[in-house]
């Protein structure tokens, strides 16, 4: 989900002030959804620097959000961990110690967009090699914050995700045994200053803020000033505006969930929002209204919807599954409740996050 800048062939992009206002102008095109845009700053990027690295961080930022939900049978899949090896690779192979701190920064962030990748959708296999290879360079980040702030948000996301992620995914426990040990609130504030001093990383940032306090922390009220940022910031992100959804429904905030959402009109031409709002309505129609058989007909409109995107898809069946679970224990129908609520709990990768409050 995010963009790094690294050195020009020639030069240093992160020095040079035309580079900078470039690469902003076309990673905030990318967040925005305006492709075409994009596109054409990616074309004059890769006209003034030829095949430098972070053509391919651009190429594969911009496949990610046009294609998003990215998944394994994507037909852009393929292309998106092409570009990200190909910057991985070229960062490695450059001697260039005048511009380390750059190449660094754009071997981190291809590294990171990959795990993100992987992570998602489940591809254990291919996650645990690229932390462990990773992890060398997040220790490097650490001693190059003073050059770019834009290393805090490394920093913060391993001493955060360090403590944090192996407590929400026990799996990873055996790994995270081969780290030292991180520090959450040090973490939470270290990518809190990237969120006011980076040059590019400020979505990113903001972001990963906003998803730590809704699914680890579980505090909502802290999680609504970046759900609500980003949303103002790219009103046609469609990922950010379900964070923002999310978020209001988790508060209670029924009816400015419920404005925006009517505000929609069925224009949603992304077929996972279109699942995510199923559900969203599913639970408007459940906790607002109390109307059950709506809520039923919303949620499993929404499970089948998200049938196709595989383990992407996992959490927000869940809340629907929670939602089933909840009504057929209303309704007294005590298997049916045990029934889905099993399916939901095997479904969610953070259990609290289920709207049953």
């Amino acid at each position: 989900m995010y963009f790094l800048s690294t050195a020009a062939v020639h030069g240093q992009i992160l020095k040079d002030t035309s580079a900078i206002n470039l690469l902003k102008r076309g990673v905030d095109d990318i967040y925005g959804c305006r492709f075409t845009e994009a596109m054409k700053i990616g074309d004059e990027l890769s006209r003034i620097f030829p095949d430098h690295p972070v053509i391919y961080l651009y190429n594969g930022m911009l496949t990610y959000w046009k294609h998003h939900p990215l998944i394994p049978s994507s037909s852009e899949s393929s292309s998106y961990e092409n570009y990200m090896t190909t910057c991985i690779k070229i960062c490695e192979e450059a001697q260039a110690p005048d511009d380390y701190a750059e190449y660094l920064l754009a071997n981190l962030g291809a590294r990171g967009m990959l795990l993100m990748y992987y992570a998602d959708n489940n591809l254990t296999e291919k996650v645990n090699p690229l932390v462990i290879s990773t992890y060398r360079h997040i220790r490097e980040s650490f001693d190059y914050t003073s050059v770019y702030p834009d290393f805090y948000f490394f920093t913060g996301l391993y001493n955060y995700y360090r403590e944090a992620y192996p407590e929400a995914h026990p799996i990873y426990k055996v790994l995270a045994f081969l780290f030292p040990r991180g520090d959450r609130e040090k973490g939470l504030a270290e990518i809190r200053l990237a969120a006011t001093k980076s040059i590019m990383l400020k979505a990113e940032s903001y972001s990963f803020l906003s998803y730590i306090f809704l699914s680890f922390e579980n505090n909502y009220a802290k999680s609504l000033p970046y759900t609500m940022g980003l949303h103002e910031l790219y009103p046609a992100n469609q990922p950010y505006l379900a964070g923002y959804l999310k978020n209001l429904l988790l508060l209670k905030k029924y009816d400015e969930a419920e404005e925006i959402l009517n505000s929609l009109n069925n224009n949603i031409t992304n077929s996972y929002f279109r699942a995510q709002v199923s559900v969203f309505n599913g639970i408007l129609q459940e906790k607002k209204y109390n109307n059950y058989d709506q809520a039923l007909r919303y949620y499993n409109k929404g499970i089948s919807e998200l049938s196709g995107f595989d383990y992407y898809g996992r959490d927000y069946s869940s809340y629907a599954y929670f939602g089933l679970s909840r009504i057929s224990g209303m309704r007294n129908d005590k298997q049916n409740r045990k029934t889905y609520r099993k399916m939901a709990i095997e479904m969610t990768s953070y259990k609290k996050v289920n709207f049953d409050e």
